[in-house]
């Protein structure tokens, strides 16, 4: 199904689709942009949704490019949509210097879309202002002129793999980098075969800290196993050999490495082997080109995390935005 549009973006048309038996429909179009993972109709096909994703391509006929794209998971109640279905975001990811019309016109195509299935509210949670400031301005522009209200506002702290390291530590934190490698711990990327040791000494560390796992070790496997260059499992061992820090880490795209799953022991607390392993994402990151490490947002379901946007802190982790919208359709 397509729609268009009057006026200055009337060159544009809006291909709509509802996923079939192997997931989400693919773009007829190239992409204009690199898309981030979690919008890849392969990595939708993995998140769990109750009812059918809708899939928004809006398209430039002329050039031959897909320019943005929107997925909508329909349910779990009859009436609600949300995007993403389960992922650390969705919403809507665009080409560099979309015009805001342009925005309107696939949201327009995606809200009528919706309410004719019934719809009666969608949630939006888009992705982290420093993966493109640009993009996410837009964005958040565009929704607060259609009447959509902030319905979570985040912040999210990230690391600039170009910036050194150990000069933007706080004082207390380079102490404890030094504590580290002089006790012998050292960074390590480890094999995918042990990722189910891996889950379950992130899962114990969780647990000692009253915390859950949001993804089942088959859904991470299956993500290892469907995405191999996009994950990766990477540790701080002691100078026995014994893990004293973890994490899965996950290339949102050729900018972007986001630290999902970190995790380390009360046991090591005294040598908060997190700032190594942090260090050690970094040279990776910049060895990589990539412009932004993501430490993610620091909140639990009573509010922010106090203590752990404090270590962000100190790592020298620049705070951003990252907003989740809602509207009553």
């Amino acid at each position: 199904m397509e729609a268009g549009a009057a006026g200055p973006a009337a060159a544009l048309v809006v291909a709509v689709a509802e996923s079939g038996p192997l997931g989400p429909a693919e773009p007829r179009l190239p992409l204009a942009f690199e898309s981030f993972l979690y919008l890849r109709p392969a990595h939708q096909a993995l998140q769990e949704a109750a009812g059918p994703v809708l899939s928004f391509y809006l398209e430039d006929p002329a050039a031959g490019r897909t320019v943005a794209q929107l997925h909508v998971a329909l349910g779990p109640a009859a009436d609600e949509a949300r995007s993403p279905a389960q992922a650390p975001f969705g919403g809507v990811q665009m080409a560099p210097g979309l015009p805001l019309l342009a925005l309107h016109q696939i949201l327009d195509t995606a809200e009528a879309a919706l309410r004719q299935r019934g719809v009666r509210r969608l949630a939006l949670r888009g992705y982290p202002f420093a993966y493109d400031p640009a993009g996410a301005a837009a964005l958040a522009e565009t929704l607060r002129q259609r009447g959509y209200r902030v319905a979570l506002a985040e912040q999210n702290y990230h690391l600039d793999p170009a910036l050194p390291y150990e000069a933007h530590l706080h004082p207390s934190e380079r102490r404890r980098l030094h504590k580290c490698r002089r006790a012998g711990l050292h960074f390590e990327q480890e094999p995918p075969f042990l990722l189910p040791r891996a889950y379950d000494f992130i899962q114990a560390c969780r647990q000692e800290r009253g915390q859950a796992l949001s993804l089942p070790l088959v859904r991470v496997q299956e993500l290892f196993r469907r995405f191999p260059k996009e994950h990766f499992l990477f540790s701080v061992r002691q100078a026995d050999g014994e893990w004293a820090a973890l994490t899965v880490a996950i290339q949102v795209n050729k900018q972007v490495l986001y630290n999902f799953y970190p995790a380390s022991p009360l046991r090591c607390n005294s040598f908060s082997p997190v700032v190594l392993l942090n260090e050690g994402l970094h040279a990776f990151a910049r060895a990589s080109n990539m412009a932004v490490l993501d430490l993610g947002t620091s909140t639990l379901d009573t509010g922010p995390n106090a203590s752990l946007l404090r270590f962000k802190r100190h790592l020298g982790g620049v705070a951003g935005l990252r907003l989740s919208w809602e509207r009553e359709l």
